[in-house]
């Protein structure tokens, strides 16, 4: 998450500032002047310029009001297709724009395109703003929203009326034309504060990395670790050794660290990473924005941020979603307080002659799971090797599932050197999607691992989805093979569970397509596509060594197995504390004064029961990007909700013969393609047959220690 300078950049970003640019510029030489030539309407990158992207935008706000304007000034009564259908049909331009600039600047980013970004964030609020809180284009959703019942409408199409306006309702479309003006005061405010919290963030976690002379400091580590440090300070221009920083608060580096003052020193630089006083602190920032969102949700009426933003997600309210994180808390704590002693032993037991402390957890932690289970990750990566992984691992899975294949092109621009795209088949041997991978760490890309649209599915519009992954995996060094840890192959797995929402969609309108659902419903996927990893015919297929091909020895296959749960005590606890958190900025009221981030966190954790000092939350609130620049604002807690669907729903698969077409036909057909054109949680249960149960959550997650979280 860091910021790429170069003086050549920074002069092109001085001569081109943002605010120099505007539609007026726009013209058939911009490349998104025209739908896309390529396949699958895919970006064309070889001729998109960084300075293409403001003016392109300017232009498709201009066309999509104008757009929005025709429909609302509409002489004729309103009808499903001239109200929701041109609606649906609108803003193709902005779209196709919007969509490749915020997949560039999250991976492959600059200081031209930082300032664009600052500079659209607020325009771009107050574009959204325009169209939401157009009273006449309101009335008319509203208008056939009543009529909804006579229209005869068949089930898809009628969701798209609910949607559209449960969307202008919750966006402030019944406010008073004065409480309009006010809230779109606070969205922009809200829109330019969280760009420049992304930014800061992006440079502190640069700054942050660890950076060192001294070869011995990096005691533990493998040569090809040490050659990957080296190139890292050579890219920077840097001597010696560096160490970037993950997004999260512990580093993968720590489990191997011997150096205990290496340890502490990546552990202190990732804790504090935005904590130093200096530009790119951003205490400031998040205390003024979970003010203005309080402000905000009030205005709507609400009495936190929360409430507001739960009103449309399968929780329902900010009271349900706590209950039931506060029903895992008790489970999680205990066993990652018997989890801490185990270490502590060890810790004794080698006469270290210190207490536990979080930079401590991963390299004991291992020592603990090696003894327990016999099991070294080192053992391990030689048989994770990135590409082997990819095609035997994560597309095997899916060819078992769903029918579908993958085959490499490499006539497709990229927007970065390393990015490769697949076009993906169908069953009957029909063009289905195309799916980008981005997996490697660069300092001018974002922390942590997504999933991109660049083109939504829709019948409607003729489009197919184009979907990318994302990830950070250490680069290898020259030549060096990349060797993942057991963690980043469940993330290849996660992640392309996304892509898999995404590229299965088959819906016909763009607005309910693929993976536009409830938060706490678009993670249940990605998670569920985790247990592929680890079922043995997906497993056996892939885990074979980069040098020689043999399998992973039955031995260590089982030892991996056994050791499912280690560690999962420590693991729930971090997620926990982190969405504890996130509620706890998002329930404030509105009345509430500016808090100070540091304090704040302290009492939330003591609150909840979740203030231990060897398991810190997964993200800091100072660099917790996912609710302050991402869209998880007062709902990370999906990821453990999600956890719940996804643990259930492979209970099912369990049930009904595993890894099977007829079952990943049956998920594929009622769960995968439907995105968002039914209600979620009678999607699920149709499903499944039922509710969810949580008993398989804490089963998988070694959290069934006789008691029964509901």
């Amino acid at each position: 998450m860091t910021t790429f300078f170069l003086a050549s950049a920074v002069v092109i970003a001085l001569a081109l500032a943002p605010e120099q640019t505007s539609a007026a510029d726009f013209g058939p030489q911009n490349p998104f002047y025209a739908p896309s030539q390529l396949p699958f309407q895919a970006p064309p990158f070889d001729k998109i310029k960084d300075e293409d992207y403001q003016p392109a935008m300017e232009a498709g706000m201009a066309e999509h009001l104008k757009e929005m304007r025709t429909i609302a000034d509409n002489p004729a009564p309103p009808t499903f297709e001239n109200t929701f259908v041109a609606m649906e049909k609108s803003g193709r331009l902005l779209s196709r724009v919007q969509s490749a600039f915020y997949a560039v600047t999250a991976a492959n980013t600059n200081p031209l395109l930082q300032q664009v970004k600052a500079a659209m964030a607020p325009k771009l609020a107050a574009h959204s703003d325009a169209i939401y809180l157009d009273a006449k284009l309101f009335q008319r959703v509203a208008t056939l929203y009543k009529q909804r019942a006579s229209l005869k409408l068949d089930a898809e199409s009628l969701r798209l009326v609910e949607f559209y306006y449960d969307d202008f309702v919750h966006a402030g479309a019944n406010l008073s034309e004065a409480e309009k003006t006010e809230l779109k005061k606070l969205n922009e405010e809200i829109a330019t504060l969280s760009n420049d919290y992304s930014t800061r963030v992006l440079a502190a976690t640069k700054e942050a990395a660890y950076v060192t002379i001294d070869k011995s400091t990096l005691a533990g580590l493998s040569d090809t670790q040490i050659s990957a440090a080296a190139e890292a300070a050579k890219n920077r221009k840097a001597e010696g050794y560096v160490i970037p920083l993950q997004n999260t608060t512990q580093q993968p580096d720590l489990v191997v660290l011997s150096n205990r003052a290496t340890r502490q020193a990546l552990f202190s630089n990732s804790w504090n990473r935005t904590e130093h006083g200096d530009a790119n602190d951003t205490r400031d920032t998040i205390a003024r924005l979970a003010l203005l969102r309080a402000q905000k949700a009030k205005l709507l009426g609400y009495k936190n941020f929360a409430a507001w933003k739960l009103a449309d997600q399968m929780a329902k309210t900010p009271e349900a979603a706590l209950k039931f994180l506060d029903a895992l808390v008790p489970a999680a704590t205990a066993r990652a307080a018997s989890e801490a002693k185990d270490i502590q032993a060890l810790i004794d037991e080698q006469k270290g002659g210190f207490k536990l402390e979080p930079w401590d957890w991963d390299f004991y932690a291992e020592q603990v799971r090696k003894a327990k289970y016999d099991l070294d990750e080192e053992q391990v990566k030689p048989y994770f090797e990135l590409n082997n992984v990819l095609q035997n691992g994560v597309f095997y899975a899916a060819t078992q599932l769903y029918g579908i294949t993958f085959k490499e092109r490499k006539d497709i621009p990229v927007y970065a050197p390393d990015v490769r795209i697949f076009e993906v088949f169908d069953a009957n041997g029909s063009s289905l999607a195309l799916f980008y991978c981005d997996f490697f760490k660069r300092d001018n890309k974002q922390g942590g691992a997504w999933m991109n649209g660049f083109v939504d599915q829709s019948k409607l519009l003729g489009t197919l989805p184009v979907v990318s992954n994302v990830s950070n995996f250490p680069a290898p060094a020259p030549g060096e093979p990349a060797l993942l840890t057991s963690d980043e192959v469940t993330t290849m797995f996660h992640e392309f569970g996304h892509a898999l929402h995404g590229m299965l969609a088959n819906s016909q309108y763009a607005s309910l397509s693929g993976t536009s659902v409830a938060r706490d419903f678009v993670e249940f996927p990605s998670q569920f596509n985790e247990h592929w990893a680890t079922n043995p015919a997906v497993f056996q297929h892939y885990a074979k060594h980069y040098k020689t091909g043999e399998p992973m020895p039955a031995e260590l296959a089982a030892k991996i197995k056994k050791s499912g749960t280690f560690n999962k005590g420590y693991e729930v606890t971090e997620l926990l504390a982190a969405a504890e958190l996130d509620m706890k900025w998002h329930t404030l009221p509105a009345d509430t004064p500016l808090q100070k981030p540091d304090a704040f966190e302290t009492q939330a954790l003591q609150q909840t029961h979740l203030s231990l000092s060897y398991t810190p939350p997964r993200y800091r609130s100072s660099y917790f990007s996912h609710i302050w620049g991402g869209g998880y604002s007062a709902a990370y807690y999906a990821y453990l909700w999600t956890q719940m669907l996804d643990n259930d729903a492979y209970q099912w698969f369990e049930e009904h013969g595993g890894l099977t077409r007829a079952n990943g036909d049956r998920f594929r057909q009622m769960i995968l393609s439907r995105g968002n054109t039914e209600d979620l949680e009678k999607m699920y249960e149709a499903w499944r047959g039922g509710p969810p149960s949580i008993e398989p959550m804490l089963k998988y997650r070694g959290l069934d220690t006789g008691g029964t979280a509901k």
